[in-house]
């Protein structure tokens, strides 16, 4: 009995420094990216970001489902060993860091979304087609965390919800109520602005020249309308403006497209809300990459010409 009495001390006494351990905090930071499903690889990846972790933990590891691969979010910086060690060894709060680059047209960009989270492009459009309420532009050009856990039904209402709040918060800022019919409108003056504007500091400009040749009934003819679907990296050329019959063909058509042309950002949005006050009514590329404005036709037209016999120049003398 004596020897029994002293195996369950000693048992009795791993069990409760078991346990304590596990009571111990442990801290991680709020974000981890593990790369590999091997728990020496993830044991040795914690260890080099700080995390009080060893062969203890790595044997629970072993004991639990496969880690996953990806981005983990924890949230917190002190946690209990247990919990970080279920968190770690769990794919619930996997994510996957997502970019929607501003100009970019939402069939593109599910392309590239079904690409990186494993997923079906057809049934991430399909998802966007129920829950969006906009053809195009219905998710806002920014960084998303996507959960791994989702599937593209989820996925989708995921960034249209996200997308739906922060454009409720830009018609506060702007003082205007929030109507969708309106807010498309909003949306394609924006889309126009993305696809034209070479940098940030334009867009209000081009938002004025936009408005202004609305207001006189000008067509707009900008090529960009024409990068809309999957012309979106697609060059524009005197054939497409010939054969678009579309309303994204603004040389033919007067007005605003029917929907927005792409995705795009909070700065393009706030420029088709707040235009600058100009006159302008053409734009030009110029050699830095960014665009003269004119008031009148004559000047723009002069601008144009110059550009015309400076690159006949170049073309001359191979510079």
């Amino acid at each position: 009995m004596r020897w029994i009495d002293r195996l369950e001390t000693i048992v009795l006494f791993f069990l409760l420094s078991f346990l304590y351990y596990f009571t111990l905090p442990v801290h991680p930071p709020k974000n981890i990216r593990l790369t590999d499903t091997s728990v020496d690889s993830i044991i040795a990846k914690l260890q080099n970001e700080g995390v009080e972790v060893g062969r203890i933990d790595a044997w629970v590891l072993h004991r639990l489902d496969t880690p996953q691969t990806g981005w983990l979010y924890l949230g917190k910086n002190r946690m209990n060993r247990l919990e970080f060690l279920r968190k770690v060894g769990s794919s619930s709060g996997r994510f996957k860091p997502v970019t929607l680059i501003p100009g970019e047209t939402t069939v593109i960009f599910f392309d590239q979304l079904a690409k990186s989270l494993d997923r079906n492009a057809t049934k991430l459009r399909q998802a966007f087609d129920r829950l969006s309420p906009y053809p195009e532009a219905g998710i806002l050009a920014e960084s998303y965390n996507i959960p791994l856990q989702y599937d593209e039904n989820r996925i989708v209402n995921y960034l249209v919800n996200l997308t739906e709040q922060r454009y409720r918060r830009l018609a506060r800022e702007a003082g205007v109520p929030y109507d969708p019919k309106e807010w498309q409108r909003i949306l394609t003056v924006a889309s126009i602005i993305q696809k034209e504007a070479a940098n940030r500091r334009e867009m209000p400009l081009i938002a004025s020249v936009i408005y202004n040749r609305l207001r006189k009934k000008m067509r707009l003819q900008m090529d960009g309308t024409l990068n809309y679907g999957r012309y979106s990296h697609v060059r524009v050329t005197p054939e497409r403006i010939r054969d678009d019959n579309s309303t994204y063909n603004t040389y033919r058509h007067r007005g605003l497209p029917n929907a927005p042309v792409c995705n795009v950002s909070t700065a393009a949005i706030r420029a088709a809300l707040h235009p600058a006050k100009t006159d302008y009514l053409y734009f030009f590329r110029n050699k830095k990459g960014t665009h003269d404005f004119f008031k009148n036709y004559k000047a723009h037209l002069k601008e144009v010409r110059k550009k015309r016999r400076e690159l006949e120049e170049e073309k001359k003398t191979g510079h």
